[in-house]
């Protein structure tokens, strides 16, 4: 009797040990994963704002001088869809938004108006925005025009 359970402790003993070399390199293959995430998150959290392009269907945007006569449709666009969250000199539901094309691409920030939802989702910087305002930014289905009429109004507002 006392030989079979001997037999029996040296079996379940052996057969427990196999399993943990696996167990070992699941563990390490999933710290690993995580110190490259981490790694990520970093790269990106120090990566220039300003060459961030976002998300979206805007891969490039031509500045000249600020046309006023843009600047002041954009003004009237801004108003009518965005100043019930954001203000120029102001936080509100969303960020004060001038000086924001001193921060942020002109690509960044069109995408941000007219792909809100995608941008929130894997953008760092408007992943990072939500975590600090806790608030989505709403779709207001704007065109590509009226955005980048928001932008040339954004362009007159610099930060202070």
């Amino acid at each position: 009797m006392k030989l079979k359970v001997l037999v029996l402790a040296l079996v379940v003993a052996f057969i427990s040990s196999c399993g943990g070399e696996q167990k070992k390199d699941q563990k390490v293959s999933g710290e690993k994963e995580v110190k490259e995430v981490k790694k990520e998150a970093k790269a990106e959290e120090t990566a220039d704002p300003m060459k961030n392009k976002g998300i979206g269907p805007i891969t490039n945007v031509e500045l000249a001088e600020i046309d006023e006569a843009m600047a002041a449709e954009g003004k009237t666009v801004f108003k009518a869809k965005c100043s019930a969250c954001h203000k120029i000199s102001k936080r509100v539901v969303g960020p004060a938004l001038a000086g924001v094309t001193e921060r942020r691409s002109p690509e960044w920030i069109m995408n941000m108006i007219l792909n809100p939802e995608e941008m929130v989702a894997k953008d760092p910087i408007a992943k990072k925005l939500l975590g600090e305002y806790l608030a989505p930014m709403a779709n207001q289905s704007l065109t590509e025009k009226e955005a980048r009429l928001i932008l040339e109004y954004f362009r007159t507002k610099k930060g202070k």
